[in-house]
C-alpha cells in the first residue's frame, strides 16, 4: 500500500506501506570560510563516540582552542578539493549520486534517500521525508565497510534519536558492516586491477589505508581495527600480492595519544628512505572520496613521498558511485531487504 488506502470521514491524512533506504555517511561542511568551518568541526568533535576525552578536559580544548585556530587550515585544505561547480564537498556530491543510482537500480519498490551524520541534509529530516512519502520499513545504510562506534554506531545514534521524537515509528532494520563480503572484497580488487593497469609505472608497494581511531578504542573492545586489517587482507590475497607488497596502514590521526598502527604517513616517508621509488595508495575504508583521501592521501603523503626522494605516486580512487561501488551498495540493501521485498 502506497497510499493513505480508505480511511473513516474524519481520520487524519496518512500513508503507509512503502519502504525506505537511508543511505548515511560521516558529513562535509556547507562551505569552506571561518564560520561554516567552525559550526561543522564543532558539531563533530563534539560528539561522545568520536572523542571520548572526559568533558572537563575536552571542552576548553575544543572550545578555546581547536575551534579558534583550525577552521581556517582546515577551510583551505577543504577549499583544494571543493566541488566549486555545486559549491560542496565532494562528499556530498558522490554521496547523492550512489542514491540517485541506487534508486534508478531499485525501482519502484523503495524510496531510496541519504543523509550526512556531521551538517547537511540531516539524518532527522531525511527520515521524516521518508514517513512522509509512506515509508514504514525504513533500512538504515551506514556507509562505512567497517564498523566502529566513531563511525556507524554515532550514525545509528542520530538515527534513533530522531525515532525517540516520533509517535508513529516506523519498522527499522540497520545494514551490518561488510568488510569481509565477497562482492565488496572482489569490487575493491577489480577497481585496483584496473587503476594499476591504467598507470604508467608498477608501484614497489601499495598501502591499503584506512582511518585510524586512538588505539585505546581498540583495548575497550571496538572491533574497528581487526575489521580492517582483515580487510587488507583479504584485498591482498584477491590480488595475489605478498605482504610486503601490499601492506595495511591507519591515517588521519591528531593530538598526542597513541593510535592504530603503522601510520600511514610514516610508513610513507620510511619506504621513501629506504629507496621505494614507486608507490601506490588506496583506501577501501572510505565509500567515496573526501578530504581524508582527496588532501591527506593523494596531497599530504605524495607531497611526503617525493620530498624523501619517490618519482612515482598514485592515489587509487575510491569506490565511489562507480559501477564497482553501486555493485557493492546494491548488493548490501538487496541482501538486508529480504523478506521486505521478497
Amino acid at each position: 500500500m502506497g497510499g493513505a488506502g480508505t480511511l473513516p470521514a474524519g481520520h487524519p491524512a496518512v500513508r503507509w506501506g512503502r519502504i525506505g533506504v537511508l543511505l548515511m555517511n560521516l558529513g562535509t561542511p556547507e562551505g569552506t570560510s571561518y564560520w561554516p568551518m567552525r559550526r561543522y568541526l564543532k558539531e563533530f568533535l563534539s560528539d561522545r563516540r568520536v572523542i571520548e576525552v572526559p568533558r572537563a578536559i575536552w571542552w576548553p580544548l575544543l572550545n578555546l582552542v581547536i575551534l579558534t585556530k583550525r577552521p581556517g587550515p582546515k577551510g583551505r585544505d577543504y577549499a583544494s578539493i571543493w566541488n566549486n561547480e555545486r559549491d560542496e564537498g565532494p562528499l556530498k556530491t558522490i554521496t547523492r549520486g550512489q542514491a540517485e543510482k541506487l534508486q534508478a537500480a531499485m525501482g519502484d519498490r523503495v524510496v531510496v534517500d541519504w543523509a550526512m551524520r556531521y551538517g547537511k541534509p540531516e539524518v532527522d529530516t531525511r527520515i521524516q521525508a521518508l514517513l512522509d512519502q509512506g515509508c514504514d520499513r525504513i533500512l538504515l545504510v551506514p556507509l562505512y565497510p567497517q564498523y566502529a562506534a566513531a563511525t556507524s554506531a554515532t550514525a545509528c545514534d542520530q538515527a534513533f534519536r530522531a525515532l525517540m521524537k516520533m509517535r508513529w515509528q516506523p519498522t527499522v532494520r540497520v545494514s551490518p558492516p561488510y568488510h569481509d563480503d565477497p562482492v565488496y572484497i572482489e569490487a575493491v580488487a577489480s577497481a585496483v586491477r584496473r587503476d594499476l593497469a591504467a598507470l604508467d609505472f608498477e608501484p614497489e608497494v601499495i598501502l591499503t589505508s584506512f582511518h585510524g581511531v586512538p588505539k585505546s578504542y581498540l583495548m575497550k573492545g571496538d572491533p574497528y581495527h581487526c575489521q580492517c586489517v582483515k580487510t587488507g587482507r583479504l584485498i591482498r590475497e584477491a590480488l595475489g600480492y605478498s605482504p610486503e607488497r601490499m601492506r595495511t596502514t591507519f591515517q588521519s590521526r591528531f593530538g598526542n595519544e597513541e593510535w592504530l598502527k603503522p601510520y600511514t604517513d610514516e610508513t610513507v616517508k620510511e619506504l621513501a628512505a629506504q629507496g621505494v621509488k614507486r608507490l601506490a595508495i588506496v583506501a577501501p575504508g572510505f565509500t567515496a572520496d573526501c578530504l581524508e583521501t582527496l588532501e591527506e592521501l593523494d596531497g599530504e603523503n605524495r607531497h611526503y613521498f617525493e620530498e624523501g626522494g619517490g618519482e612515482h605516486f598514485a592515489y587509487l580512487p575510491c569506490l565511489n558511485d562507480g559501477p564497482e561501488g553501486m555493485r557493492v551498495i546494491e548488493h548490501v540493501v538487496a541482501r538486508e531487504l529480504k523478506g521486505w521485498l521478497d
